[in-house]
């Protein structure tokens, strides 16, 4: 089964590189042969949004929903259950310093 692990922090990070640096946690995911891929994401200033209304594209620069957390990474990862992907998300040194959101991916069958 896949799950996405959203990395969520409250704001721009302000924990010194080596709080957060995942190459150790990103090392052991590939031995267990877990991980599929992941990326850090950039400031939610260079995102933006995209909605058709009435046959009409709607843009709005920055994320959709206006929160203090945002989304400063992603990893796609494939394992045997939901057990074991909170154990994994759990290694991830941003669950230490913000949070990881574990998500099924919907497979379609």
């Amino acid at each position: 089964m896949k799950y996405l692990l959203l990395h969520c922090v409250d704001g721009p990070m302000d924990a010194k590189p080596e709080e957060f640096d995942p190459g150790e946690w990103v090392r052991e995911m590939h031995e267990r042969r877990v991980r599929v891929v992941g990326e850090r994401l950039e400031p939610t200033e260079e995102a933006a949004t995209v909605r058709v209304r009435d046959g009409e594209r709607l843009v709005t620069a920055g994320p959709h929903v206006q929160t203090r957390e945002w989304i400063a990474g992603f990893d796609l990862i494939e394992c045997a259950d939901l057990d074991e992907a909170v154990e994994i998300a759990g290694k991830h040194p941003m669950a230490k310093i913000g949070m990881v959101e574990v998500r099924p991916v919907w497979m379609l069958e």
